[in-house]
C-alpha cells in the first residue's frame, strides 16, 4: 500500500474498528488462556492480527471459542481510554509480560515503537485500556466497543510467527481476524477468499497439468508443462509481433557476467544479498544475472551513438535468478528463476515526454490484449537519498505524471517512494474478483548512464548523457501466468487455450467424421482434439468442462448428414447445431479479437 493510501487508511473509521477489535481478541484470548503472553497486534490491510505465546497449539475449535468470547466482550460496550505513562510505570503494568518489557526497553531508548518498528526519536509511552485489557498502543481506537458490529467480525486462521521476525527467536502463534463496518462487507470478503481458493494457480496448475515445482529440480524453479508451455509461446509470439510493430529491437544477453560488471552497475553494492554465490572461471568471479540492465547498457555502449540514432528501444525476454528465502516462495508468483520481459529505452531529454507516452500506451495495449480492463497507477517520486541532477528528477516526474493524465488513468502519488536512481510508474490491474496486481513498471534511471559513462553526440558535436528508462511490461512471465490462471480460473480465452475445441463423437460410427472435420479445422490453425474413447458422451463432456476447453463439438448421425457440429460451451450453454463453416468463422473471430 502506497504511503499516502496507508496514511488515509490509518485515519479511517475502518482502521479504528479493526485496531479496536484486535484488542478485544487479545482480551478474549487472555480470558481463555490466563497464562498467555502477548506480543503485538496491529490492524492490517484486510483485518488485524495478534501474536501470542500460548501453552499449546490452537485449533479451529479454539478460534470459535475465542470468537464467542469476543462477542460477549463487545456486548459490554466498554470505553477505550488512553493514558501516557513513564517507562517505569509501564514495566510495573507489564511485569509478567516479557515481550512487552522488551518493547518498553526499546521505547525508552528511542529505538523502536510499540509495534517493534525502528524510530529515531524517543516517543511517549501510551496505554489503551478497555474493560480488563490494557496494552502498549499508540491508537487510534473507537470511542467504545458499541462501534464494533459483532456480525461483521470473524477470526480467520492461526499461523506461526517468529518474535520480531527473527528465526532465532521464539515462535509465537499469530491469530488473524477481519472486521468490517457492515456484515455485507464481511460476506463479500469471505466470498472473495473462497473464490480465490478456487482460482489458486497452484491447485489449477496441478488439476490442468500446467506446471510443477519439485525439490529435486530446486525450490522456486518452475517446470512449464506442454499446455502452459504452448500458452507461453503464443503469448510471447503475440508480444514479439507487437514489439516489432512498435519499433523495438530485440537483443539477447548471457546468463552470467563478470564480477566487475556488477560492481560497476552497483548490484554488488546494493543488491548482493539477492544474488547467488559467484562462479570461478579461470580465476575470475562471475555472477548469475539478477537483472538484464547492465547487458543492454553495454549493447548501447558498443558503438558511437548520435542524437539522430535516438530513441533506441532494446527488448529481451531474459531469464534472471534472484535469491528468495524458501519461506516466501509461492507457486509461480514468487520464484528464484524467472523470465522478465525487459526493455530499456535510451532517448534525448527532449524526447522524454513522447517516449513516456509511448511506453505507457504500449503497456496498456498489451495488458488489454490479455483481457485486463481496470487499471490504477502509482507514481513514486524522489526519495531523500538519490542520485541525478534535481532538474532531471523534476523533468522526469513531470513527464510521468503528465503521461498518466493524458492516458486518463486513475493514479496515486507515492511521495518519496521512488528508487534512489529515478522516479517510476507502477501499473496495477484488477482481476476478475477485484484483486490488485502490479504488472508493468516504467522506471527512470539516472544511475546506470552515469556509472557506465553513456553518451551520444549531440547536434553541437559534443557528448551528452542520454535518458534511460527501464520497462517491465508483463514483468516476470512466471508471475504473470500465475495471475492469468487465477484471473480466468483456468478458463483461458480461446486464443490462448491449449486445446480450443474437442470433437466428441456420439458413437463409434461417428469417429471417422470426427477426425475428418478435425483435420479440416486444423488447416485453419485451430487447435482441435478428438475424444473417441469408449466412454459415454456425457462423461466426455464433463471431462472437457473440467479441462476448461472452450468448445465441445458433438457429432452424430444428423451432424454427419448435414456437415454440421452441435456446439456446447464450457460455461454449460448449448447453442446447438450449426454448420461447420459457421463454427469455424465464429472461433476464428474470437481468436482474432482475443475474446473468450
Amino acid at each position: 500500500m502506497a504511503a499516502e493510501l496507508q496514511n488515509e487508511y490509518e485515519q479511517s473509521e475502518l482502521y479504528r474498528v479493526r485496531h479496536s477489535t484486535a484488542h478485544v481478541m487479545a482480551q478474549a484470548v487472555l480470558a481463555l488462556f490466563p497464562e498467555a503472553k502477548f506480543a503485538i497486534g496491529p490492524a492490517i490491510q484486510d483485518g488485524f492480527y495478534y501474536d501470542f505465546d500460548l501453552p499449546r497449539p490452537l485449533t479451529s475449535d479454539d478460534l470459535d471459542l475465542i470468537e464467542d468470547k469476543m462477542k460477549e466482550i463487545i456486548k459490554g460496550r466498554h470505553v477505550f481510554t488512553r493514558e501516557v505513562i513513564s517507562a517505569e510505570q509501564a514495566r510495573h503494568v507489564f511485569k509478567n509480560q516479557p515481550y512487552k518489557l522488551e518493547l518498553i526497553d526499546g521505547l525508552e531508548q528511542g529505538g523502536m515503537d510499540e509495534d517493534g518498528n525502528p524510530i529515531q526519536e524517543k516517543p511517549e509511552i501510551s496505554l489503551y485500556k478497555s474493560d480488563t485489557f490494557v496494552d502498549l498502543c499508540r491508537g487510534p481506537h473507537v470511542e467504545n466497543m458499541g462501534k464494533i458490529n459483532p456480525k461483521a467480525v470473524k477470526l480467520m486462521s492461526v499461523a506461526g510467527a517468529y518474535w520480531r521476525g527473527d528465526e532465532n527467536r521464539q515462535m509465537l502463534q499469530r491469530i488473524y481476524g477481519t472486521a468490517w463496518l457492515d456484515p455485507k462487507d464481511l460476506k463479500d470478503y469471505i466470498w472473495k477468499l473462497e473464490e480465490a481458493k478456487k482460482r489458486d494457480h497452484r491447485r489449477l496448475g496441478k488439476d490442468l497439468d500446467l506446471y510443477s515445482v519439485n525439490d529435486e529440480v530446486g525450490a522456486g524453479l518452475v517446470l512449464w508443462h506442454p499446455k502452459l508451455g504452448l500458452m507461453r509461446k503464443l503469448a510471447e509470439h503475440f508480444c514479439d509481433e507487437e514489439h516489432l510493430k512498435a519499433g523495438y529491437d530485440f537483443v539477447y544477453s548471457p546468463h552470467i557476467g563478470k564480477a566487475s560488471l556488477w560492481e560497476t552497475s552497483g548490484h554488488l553494492g546494493f543488491y548482493k544479498e539477492n544474488m547467488y554465490s559467484p562462479i570461478s572461471v579461470e580465476g575470475q568471479d562471475y555472477f548469475i544475472k539478477p537483472m538484464n540492465c547492465p547487458f543492454h547498457v553495454h549493447i548501447y555502449k558498443s558503438g558511437l551513438k548520435s542524437y539522430k540514432d535516438l530513441p533506441l528501444r532494446y527488448a529481451e525476454n531474459g531469464t534472471v535468478y534472484r535469491y528468495e528465502r524458501s519461506g516466501v516462495l509461492h507457486g509461480m508468483m514468487r520464484v528464484r528463476g524467472f523470465t522478465q520481459d525487459d526493455a530499456h529505452h535510451f532517448c534525448l531529454p527532449e524526447q522524454m515526454p513522447d517516449e513516456i507516452d509511448f511506453v505507457l500506451d504500449f503497456s496498456l495495449h498489451i495488458l488489454r490484449s490479455f483481457g485486463f480492463k481496470e487499471f490504477k497507477a502509482y507514481l513514486s517520486t524522489k526519495p531523500e537519498k538519490s542520485v541525478g541532477e534535481p532538474e532531471r528528477w523534476r523533468d522526469a516526474e513531470a513527464a510521468l505524471e503528465e503521461a498518466l493524465k493524458r492516458a486518463e488513468l486513475p493514479y496515486e502519488v507515492d511521495a518519496g517512494g521512488g528508487a534512489f536512481y529515478g522516479p517510476k510508474i507502477d501499473l496495477k490491474i484488477k482481476d476478475a474478483i477485484g484483486r490488485e496486481w502490479q504488472l508493468s513498471t516504467i522506471q527512470f534511471d539516472f544511475n546506470l548512464p552515469e556509472r557506465f559513462g553513456l553518451t551520444y553526440v549531440g547536434d553541437d558535436g559534443q557528448p551528452h548523457r542520454p535518458y534511460m528508462i527501464h520497462r517491465a511490461l508483463l514483468g516476470s512471465l512466471e508471475r504473470f501466468f500465475g495471475i492469468l490462471i487465477e484471473h480466468y480460473a483456468g478458463a483461458f480465452p480461446v486464443w490462448l487455450s491449449p486445446t480450443q475445441a474437442t470433437i466428441i463423437p456420439i458413437a463409434d460410427r461417428h469417429n471417422d467424421y470426427a477426425h475428418t472435420i478435425a483435420k479440416e479445422l486444423q488447416q485453419y490453425g485451430l487447435r482441435i482434439s478428438v475424444d473417441d474413447r469408449a466412454d459415454r458422451m456425457n462423461a466426455k463432456i464433463r471431462d472437457a468442462q473440467k479441462q476448461k476447453i472452450p468448445y465441445m463439438l458433438i457429432v452424430g448421425d444428423a451432424e454427419m448428414e448435414n456437415h454440421q457440429v452441435s456446439l456446447r460451451l464450457r460455461s454449460g450453454d448449448n447453442p446447438g447445431a450449426m454448420a461447420l463453416e459457421a463454427f469455424r468463422e465464429m472461433a476464428l473471430e474470437a481468436i482474432a479479437n482475443h475474446t473468450a
